[in-house]
């Protein structure tokens, strides 16, 4: 995603300083345009404002979140004019929870956001436009998420155990009565957690409490504290009414409350395992979409040799090792690395290998590198992979896909590349978070002849 304010017009002070803006503050605004976040940005007092909730040409009462010399960031408190395409928050706890910031836009809406997003930095950071877009990957707007993390607190003075989502620029909780945006099994964990949660003789002991929901359900509870029997055995009746594992968590990894407990997920016919706590794309009708549109673009021939770097799980090693010779995936979490081995064993791909490697220095010399690659997939996080795209040309690399998290990043990297003699030949959004700001993207670069 854009950094905040990159680009963005700010009104002068004229030469003076304005006075401090507490929080909470009310200010009536007009909305002149949106940031590629999605806030409405208006001018006020000599300030840029951006205005969580807002929309061009709207009137709108503020309420203050934060400000730093010429810049206030703020939430729409009351609306006085509205206007189009504005539509009624499909969920009640939409101005107050800090998860979901655009449902006051129509989906097409906030596609069109994130679309213009993504080109403006490829414009404006590697002054790029690939030779085709591709139409966005998109799915259901609600009713998509399978992870979510509740978070607990206890609140001493009212003896009380907060359970639900953290406000918007707030440390405050949440308390959700439902969801729309979790999957329905996980719509119904999240509504029911929070009563049995209260009911344990030693609430203060959660630390925040994770749900899953892959080929079973699952309840992961970290404990600052251990847990007695009495509240062991409440955590597991709920578990047991809900058809749902309990995983646990202290001061060490997340252990399943049964062992062999085992959870995963399917990925066409191929079946992933992981743990709680371990990264899994929390969309997964898109990331369905995302593995197949890869495999599509990249092409891969039966003879080839392909590089995956940042691989997890093997969610994208996996298919690709169905269709090349070879496959040599890299992650620098070695828990991953063991545990994507165990999928590889498990699917029966004995031409996938999968080694730790910190992805931040020299790639090109491991043992591994020999002989260079036909093609390279990356899916980094939001800070990129500038040190890896460095070495493209070292790794002999024709094709490189690059699925990205952020379209800054993804934007600095494809100029990179650029200059290494690839082209820009295909790239298209991915809404992997409807109702977010948050733009993830794919992008297909190709070596130039000669």
């Amino acid at each position: 995603m854009a950094k905040r304010n990159a680009g963005l017009r700010f009104q002068p002070s004229g030469g003076a300083r304005a006075p401090a803006l507490p929080v909470g503050k009310k200010q009536v605004l007009s909305v002149e345009r949106l940031a590629p976040d999605g806030r409405g940005i208006a001018h006020e007092g000599g300030r840029t404002w951006f205005v969580a909730g807002a929309l061009p040409g709207e009137r709108v009462e503020a309420r203050v979140l934060g400000a730093r010399a010429q810049v206030v960031e703020a939430r729409l408190e009351r609306l006085l004019e509205a206007r189009e395409p504005r539509r009624p928050e499909p969920c009640r706890h939409a101005r107050v929870c800090g998860g979901c910031t655009l449902q006051h836009l129509p989906h097409a809406d906030q596609l069109a956001l994130k679309q213009q997003s993504l080109a403006d930095q490829l414009a404006r950071v590697a002054r790029l436009e690939p030779d085709e877009w591709a139409a966005p990957l998109s799915g259901p707007e609600f009713g998509y998420r399978r992870r979510a993390r509740l978070a607990v607190r206890w609140d001493a003075k009212a003896n009380r155990l907060d359970v639900g989502f953290r406000a918007a620029a707030s440390q405050a909780i949440v308390s959700i009565e439902e969801c729309p945006v979790l999957v329905r099994p996980l719509q119904t964990l999240a509504e029911a957690l929070p009563a049995v949660l209260r009911s344990l003789d030693k609430p203060q002991a959660v630390g925040h409490v994770e749900l899953f929901d892959g080929d079973a359900q699952a309840v992961l509870l970290r404990h600052t504290a251990p847990l007695g029997t009495a509240d062991l055995d409440r955590l597991r009746a709920f578990c047991a009414a809900h058809d749902a594992q309990l995983w646990l968590q202290g001061t060490g990894e997340p252990a399943a409350d049964r062992p062999g407990t085992r959870l995963g997920y399917f990925l066409g016919t191929l079946s992933l395992q992981y743990r709680p706590g371990d990264f899994v794309q929390v969309n997964a009708g898109i990331n369905q979409a995302m593995v197949e549109q890869a495999l599509a673009w990249l092409a891969v021939q039966p003879g080839e040799r392909v590089l995956d770097l940042f691989c997890g799980l093997g969610n994208f090693a996996l298919p690709l090792a169905r269709e090349a010779r070879e496959v040599v995936a890299v992650e620098g979490v070695d828990t991953m690395v063991a545990r994507a081995r165990e999928n590889a064993a498990a699917n029966g791909l004995g031409n996938l290998h999968f080694y730790q490697a910190d992805l931040s220095k020299a790639l090109a010399e491991m043992p591994w590198a020999a002989g260079g690659f036909d093609a390279v997939l990356l899916d980094p996080p939001r800070d990129g992979a500038f040190e890896v795209v460095q070495q493209m040309e070292r790794l002999g690399a024709q094709r490189v896909l690059y699925v990205s998290c952020n379209p800054a990043t993804l934007a600095r990297d494809a100029a990179e590349l650029v200059r290494q003699g690839f082209r820009l030949v295909r790239a298209g959004l991915l809404d992997m978070f409807p109702q977010t700001a948050h733009a993830e993207a794919m992008a297909l670069f190709v070596r130039r002849a000669g």
